[in-house]
């Protein structure tokens, strides 16, 4: 009995997104908690939100919309779902 490939892609595109998962907390943690400070009257602002804000939040969504649309448009594809008729294999 042979493995059949849809796992192999699927496992590929798991570990993609488990990729883009952790990028995604590693961009949101570096700019929240590495330009945040207790001290609010030190914040600079962009839009009228507090840059750590802006940069962590805002443009952390953005650019992973952009990302995540990238990479299921180039890595990503289509997999059938119905089973291979094989014989009596799977009965």
């Amino acid at each position: 009995m042979r493995e059949d490939y849809r796992f192999k892609i699927a496992n590929r595109e798991a570990l993609i997104g488990v990729g883009l998962v952790i990028f995604n907390f590693i961009w949101w943690f570096a700019f929240a908690y590495g330009m945040g400070s207790k001290d609010y009257e030190q914040y600079s602002y962009v839009l009228g939100l507090p840059d750590w804000f802006f940069y962590s939040c805002v443009l952390g969504f953005v650019v992973m919309v952009v990302l995540v649309t990238f990479i299921v448009k180039v890595f990503f594809v289509e997999v059938p779902f119905d089973e291979e008729e094989e014989g009596d294999d799977y009965k």
